[in-house]
Parts: C-alpha cells; sequence; structure tokens
C-alpha cells in the first residue's frame, strides 16, 4: 500500500495546503453560493490533469482520477460551505480573518478542503502507482445537510459506482496530530417539526373571552419533553428541542396563533418511527386539552451517520502505517453526537466511514469550538488529514474486494 512516503510528502506541500485554506478562509461562502470555492477547487484539479465536472448538485465539484490500471473505486468527500456567522477578532485568525459580512468558515470546512486538494495532488503524483479509481467529491451546502442528496441526484453514486467512501471532519476537542473514528452510528437522523395551535384573539384583559394559544404552546413545550424522558429508554439517545416559538405582537394583545419550531434527534429507526407518531398525538391532545385546534406538519431530514467497521478498522490501519499508531486516539468526550451530518446519504449506499482530524494546539488552555465566531484550528494538524486522506484511499485501492 505504501509505494512512497506519504507523511513526508504531505508535510512537503503543507506550506499550499495551508495557504489554501487560509485563502478560502478569508473568502467564505454559504450553502449554494460556493462559487468561488469551487473555482478554486476545480482549477486545482485540471492543474493535476484530473478529469473534472462542476455544476454537481449546483455548486459541487468532482475530479475523478484514474490508476494505472484497473480496479476498485473509492471516494474521498470534503465540504466547502461556510457558515452565518460573524468572525470575532482572534489572534489565531490575524492576517487571514473572514472578509465576508456575516459568514465564517466556524466549522473547517476550508481546512476539508485544503486538504482534500492536497490529497489530489499527492495521488495524482503518483497515479502510476496504484490500481482502481479515486472519486473527489467537494460537496455544497452540508450545513443545511443538502448538498449530498442533490450530489446524488445528479448521478454522483450512479455515474461512478464508488465500492467505499470515506469524509474526514476536524475534531476541535481532539488534539493536533491525533485521528479517530468508531464504528457504528457517529451522527443522529435530523427530523424538524412545525405545531401551529389556533385559539381565539381577544384584549389580553378579557382572556376569559378569548382562547389562548401562547398558554397552550407553553404547556406543549414541556408536554413534548416527556417523549423523551418517559418514552424512549434511557440508553437510547434521542432529543426534541422546541427553538423558536412565535405568538403575537403585542404585550395586551391575545393573539389568534402560536407557532413552534423544533428538531428531532434520533439513532434507532424505531425511536425515529416512534417520536413521528407521538408528537402530532401529543400536539393534538394538548391543544384540544386547552380549546386550541393544532395543525402538525412533520418533515424528516437526514439518516444517522453509521460508520461501517470495516471501513474503520481499514482508516486505522493506513493511520497508524503512516504517521504511527500513537497517532490513533480517541477524543475525550468520545461517543456519537446529536448533531446531523448529511454525509449519512452516502453511507446509505455505499459502505464507508467518517473519521475525525484533532486540531486543537496542546497549548490552548480551552478548546475553541466549532460553530462559534472564536472557532479556531492548529494548522499543524493540515498535513496529518493530508496524509490520512491519501493513505486511506492506497489502503481501499491495495484491499482484494470481500467475496
Amino acid at each position: 500500500m505504501n509505494t512512497f512516503d506519504i507523511a513526508n510528502e504531505a508535510n512537503t506541500i503543507s506550506v499550499r495546503t495551508v495557504a489554501d485554506r487560509r485563502d478560502i478562509h478569508r473568502h467564505p461562502e454559504i450553502a449554494f453560493q460556493e462559487h468561488r470555492t469551487a473555482g478554486i477547487v476545480a482549477d486545482r484539479l485540471r492543474e493535476l490533469g484530473i478529469e473534472t465536472r462542476t455544476g454537481i448538485g449546483q455548486t459541487g465539484v468532482v475530479g475523478i482520477l484514474h490508476g494505472s490500471r484497473a480496479g476498485r473505486t473509492v471516494l474521498l468527500r470534503a465540504d466547502m460551505d461556510a457558515l452565518p456567522l460573524t468572525e470575532a477578532e482572534t489572534e489565531i485568525t490575524d492576517g487571514f480573518r473572514s472578509e465576508v459580512p456575516g459568514q465564517m468558515h466556524a466549522c473547517g470546512h476550508d481546512a476539508h478542503t485544503a486538504i482534500l486538494m492536497s490529497s489530489a495532488e499527492l495521488l495524482a503524483s503518483h497515479r502510476n502507482d496504484f490500481a482502481g479509481t479515486v472519486i473527489f467529491m467537494f460537496q455544497p451546502a452540508e450545513e443545511i445537510v443538502a448538498g449530498a442528496p442533490q450530489m446524488i441526484a445528479d448521478g454522483l453514486l450512479d455515474d461512478y459506482r464508488p465500492d467505499g467512501a470515506y469524509a474526514l471532519h476536524i475534531a476541535h476537542n481532539l488534539a493536533t496530530g491525533h485521528l479517530f473514528s468508531a464504528p457504528g452510528p457517529t451522527a443522529a437522523a435530523s427530523d424538524r417539526f412545525t405545531v401551529t395551535l389556533h385559539g381565539k384573539g381577544i384584549h389580553a384583559a378579557w382572556p376569559h373571552l378569548g382562547v389562548d394559544p401562547i398558554v397552550a404552546g407553553a404547556h406543549l413545550v414541556t408536554a413534548l419533553q416527556t417523549l423523551v424522558s418517559r418514552e424512549v429508554a434511557p440508553g437510547d439517545p434521542a432529543v426534541i428541542t422546541v427553538g423558536r416559538l412565535e405568538a403575537g405582537q403585542v404585550a395586551n394583545i391575545i393573539p389568534e396563533t402560536a407557532t413552534l419550531y423544533a428538531t428531532v434527534r434520533t439513532f434507532r429507526p424505531s425511536t425515529r418511527d416512534h417520536l413521528e407518531r407521538r408528537v402530532p398525538e401529543i400536539a393534538h391532545g394538548i391543544a384540544s386539552a386547552f380549546r386550541c385546534t393544532a395543525t402538525v406538519e412533520y418533515e424528516r431530514g437526514t439518516p444517522p451517520v453509521v460508520n461501517d467497521a470495516h471501513a474503520v478498522e481499514l482508516v486505522r490501519e493506513a493511520v497508524s502505517s503512516v504517521l504511527g499508531q500513537d497517532a490513533w486516539t480517541p477524543p475525550t468526550s468520545d461517543g456519537p453526537t446529536m448533531g446531523a451530518e448529511d454525509w449519512a446519504w452516502i453511507l446509505e449506499r455505499v459502505p464507508g466511514c467518517m473519521f475525525v482530524l484533532g486540531v486543537r494546539d496542546p497549548s490552548w488552555e480551552t478548546a475553541r469550538p466549532i460553530h462559534s465566531p472564536r472557532f479556531a484550528l492548529d494548522e499543524r494538524a493540515l498535513p496529518y488529514g493530508v496524509a490520512a486522506m491519501t493513505a486511506v484511499a492506497l489502503r481501499f485501492l491495495s484491499e482484494k474486494p470481500k467475496a
């Protein structure tokens, strides 16, 4: 598998990797607006002599690299979109802070993109050393969990039929130079619902002459929590969060309606089905108890991310072979996250996994968490990511297919 010194070559091109990351960081683009970023990626892939397709999933880019002979096909993914967030002034990003008001790379997608471009460079320079095909998936709109399914709809998996799929994500709580993954569920299914409670508006001084949807809404928020605490097994992770409640315009009028917006996170399909059935039942029941009616809209979103056990073991072996066994280290907060990730749509169709790259400088007293205006990463981690992605691709392509 290790036909060249992957770690050393990743370090050799690290100046370019860091420069790419900083350029993308300075010019963040939110979901389906990644035109500049996609252009940088497409230009680099073409420069490397990699067949390139653009406009896949609106602003996605796909690179196709063939080795010296026929073989298996592996897909490597990086997401490109930023968040609608204003970056705080910190000493870590001084000199390459976001230049776009209200937009920031606060989840490491700038690093993911730079890492995969550099992995493409290493693999392209050694295309004569391996059999098979590498598909580079640069996807848009992960932050709204919409980019991967749109790329699939545009033929990503049907056109190239990968045998395995791998994605890297930075981990703000894991020290630089360390990587990790685990088999089974690692990110939750994400669904959402809206409940509109219909009452009868009236002057606030005469509540007995109206029907107050706000009071019903307050009880509904509380009642929904019992679905998790009293109907889901304690060892089965699930979350229902009402993140928004809209009602009324002024303090002295009871409004006609109150609307709740909520998210549901689960791992088990049976729990997901149960909550989808029970949320409307609870909403209609509470509404009736308070003389209201309810309109419920429930929408399924992304499935859970489920890592294939063999794929995780392949990543562990690849990482250990090029970075040493000590590089494979669980984060201190090891375990599945209730966050969602549209990589799940790929793993429903193709065996593979997501693994994490530690980007926390050991000298930092506290982590710089993702989705925060003060998010930061240790750029010394980037060549580790390049080496890992490259090694994973080569190990996968060198394996004999399972019978």
